[in-house]
């Protein structure tokens, strides 16, 4: 097996592997993007629900060198971020090599090189394996890599239909039908709004506090923190979140928690829930609200205060796990075991030995850019290229 070398190595071609290939492509630092689905971006092309649109205004969420065109909207719908990508490929000329799954990467002090092995998933001989060096490499696999489904009591012996929410994509298919969405981040949310919106008849299972705020909310809370403490602009936030959506909504099964919006944004990257009109069905009794789940069994949910309900569906909002421990030798100072940056922002996107990470520090697409320009530079000045 014959070793490819290369100068920087690029693991993933979601956002952040994009805006990375970019940066160093705009300083003519040649490089390899390795990608193990059969396209760029698979998360949005083919894993995303249609009404899904980006959570935050457009200049939170542009990648590096190239702004959204003029004419989008201030929240771009998938269609849009999806041509916006196309182009943005075409731009930097970015060609990754598909259908690459990386099974492992180590340091080769005697070479002083990153040893990258991936399996060929498009060869007839699926077990063919590709070896590769480079000077630099790159971890972009995305902190949504793997779709990840709880191992709840009774779940194997569940009867109605199981599907995560990277495999739903609208609620056409479940007008009438009782549907259960367990997770209750904004894909959750949404995807409730949605099926009720069809015609299904929704629950969601609430497990945790959630803080819930509109679009403006949002987007006004980084321009107060250029004035205010961090403690101030929660407060305020949280008041005209009581004020929008009624101070108490104990009542309908949700809580708020403890610690302000913005300061459980910086200290676990926990998203609050940005609200697409989800809330006002549940205040409408359109949606209902259920507390976690116990267990399962045939039709039946069972819910952790004791009651029980059938369902001809679950959608699993879950979220996602990464596996970047399994074949990523060497980075325990870059990343924890649950495949995070582990260096505190702003310095989260640099380890040794050449070794950086992209879009990992739970800060979204606008963290993902940052990484990638800081990437480039830093891989320019070390290599002297």
């Amino acid at each position: 097996m014959a070793t490819k070398e290369q100068v920087v190595i690029v693991v993933g071609a979601g956002p952040s592997g994009l805006a990375t290939a970019a940066c160093l492509n705009n300083l003519s630092i040649p490089n390899l993007v390795l990608e193990r689905e059969d396209c760029f971006a698979s998360l949005w092309k083919k894993y995303s629900y249609d009404r899904l649109h980006l959570h935050l205004a457009k200049q939170f969420c542009q990648l590096p060198l190239k702004p959204f065109p003029t004419t989008y909207p201030t929240y771009v719908p998938r269609d849009q971020f999806l041509r916006y990508l196309d182009d943005y490929v075409s731009h930097f000329n970015i060609c990754p090599l598909y259908q690459r799954s990386v099974e492992s990467a180590q340091y080769d002090e005697a070479a002083e090189a990153w040893i990258v092995k991936a399996r060929n998933l498009g060869s007839s001989d699926s077990e063919e394996m590709e070896e590769y060096s480079s000077k630099c490499l790159v971890v972009a696999t995305g902190e949504t890599a793997d779709a990840f489904i709880p191992q709840l009591e009774g779940l194997n012996t569940y009867l109605g239909e199981v599907l995560h929410s990277t495999r739903y994509k609208n609620g056409k298919s479940y007008e009438n039908k009782n549907v259960l969405v367990v997770g209750s981040g904004n894909s959750g949310m949404e995807i409730a709004f949605d099926l009720s919106n069809y015609g299904a008849k929704t629950s969601i299972a609430v497990r945790s506090p959630l803080h819930i705020l509109s679009r403006g909310m949002v987007y006004i809370g980084p321009a107060l923190l250029k004035y205010f403490s961090l403690n101030t602009v929660d407060w305020l936030v949280v008041m005209l979140s009581k004020l929008w959506y009624g101070g108490d909504l104990s009542r309908y099964g949700i809580k708020r928690p403890e610690e302000g919006p913005f300061t459980m944004k910086i200290k676990y990257g926990k998203f609050p829930v940005i609200d697409v009109g989800t809330c006002q069905k549940i205040k409408s009794g359109e949606i209902q609200v259920l507390p976690a789940v116990a267990s399962l069994g045939g039709n039946d949910v069972v819910f952790e205060d004791g009651k029980s309900y059938p369902f001809d569906a679950i959608i699993f909002a879950t979220g996602f796990k990464r596996s970047t421990n399994k074949w990523l030798q060497g980075a325990d100072d870059l990343l924890t075991d649950d495949g995070f940056a582990k260096p505190a922002f702003p310095n989260n996107w640099k380890g040794t030995k050449g070794l950086y990470c992209a879009g990992l520090a739970r800060r979204g697409l606008h963290g993902a850019a940052l990484d990638a320009q800081n990437i480039a530079n830093d891989i320019k000045r070390v290599l002297q290229l």
